[in-house]
């Protein structure tokens, strides 16, 4: 499966931001299941989480299966022979769509801190105008999970004549101060990462990126999901007071 990309959004016709504004041009990356029908009401379309991408079913060129190809396919729970499914890769993202990864037509250089602060609202923007591109009428339902799923809500308020019904799994409509206190901890993790270098880096920040990834993964966890990982448990090492073996 091949990941397509459209620019949406030119100089001519700016993307405007809710923050006031604006942002050209605009490429979006995306990919396709199914057919649309006639009557072009048969679309689904799937928002991915903070580290997913446009790629959800199907096998890629170098052999990487979708995110969500268990659920997306023919006789599946997203069936291809009945809907027609979208994924796009959301706005800021690194997997094709416009983010600080990409060029910035004023200094011919990557955006990188200079991207301008986005919103969910605005990467739902994004997306109805690459419904609107795909001729799309109406959605049968919008799906999706932890930042996928925010988007998911922000699709029934702002186009609730666009969408049939809503799938959000695993998310919010706003963040608690809980989860606020976590990102912030994960966000240092990365700045504090020396190959960061105040965002002008060469080389992705990997020592930061994973300390935050688990510190993320963390916080995600139940009690029951806490025990399994890191309960305690009867040693088997022939060295019990060791750092491996406790």
């Amino acid at each position: 499966m091949e990941t397509e990309c459209i620019e949406l959004f030119s100089s001519s016709s700016p993307l405007l931001l809710e923050s006031g504004e604006t942002l050209s041009p605009v490429t979006v990356a995306y990919e396709t299941y199914g057919t649309l029908n006639s009557e072009r009401t048969n679309a689904l379309l799937v928002c991915h989480a903070l580290t997913g991408s446009a790629h959800a079913a199907g096998v890629s060129s170098d052999g990487q299966p979708g995110w969500w190809d268990g659920l997306i396919g023919e006789e599946k729970a997203f069936d291809t022979s009945k809907y027609f499914i979208i994924c796009s890769n959301f706005l800021g993202s690194c997997y094709g769509t416009t983010g600080p990864s990409s060029i910035n037509p004023e200094t011919g250089k990557p955006y990188r801190t200079a991207f301008p602060e986005i919103t969910v609202r605005d990467m739902v923007n994004v997306q109805f105008a690459l419904m609107k591109h795909l001729g799309v009428q109406r959605l049968a339902a919008v799906i999706g999970g932890s930042l996928g799923g925010m988007q998911v809500l922000e699709w029934a308020l702002m186009y609730p004549d666009f969408v049939d019904a809503i799938i959000p799994i695993a998310t919010s409509a706003r963040h608690s101060a809980w989860c606020i206190g976590w990102g912030e901890i994960e966000r240092l993790a990365i700045l504090n990462d020396p190959a960061w270098n105040n965002g002008a880096y060469t080389e992705q920040p990997y020592n930061g990126l994973a300390l935050a990834r688990m510190i993320a993964m963390i916080s995600y966890r139940s009690k029951n999901s806490y025990e399994d990982r890191f309960g305690q448990k009867k040693s088997r090492s022939n060295l019990p007071f060791s750092p491996d073996g406790r």
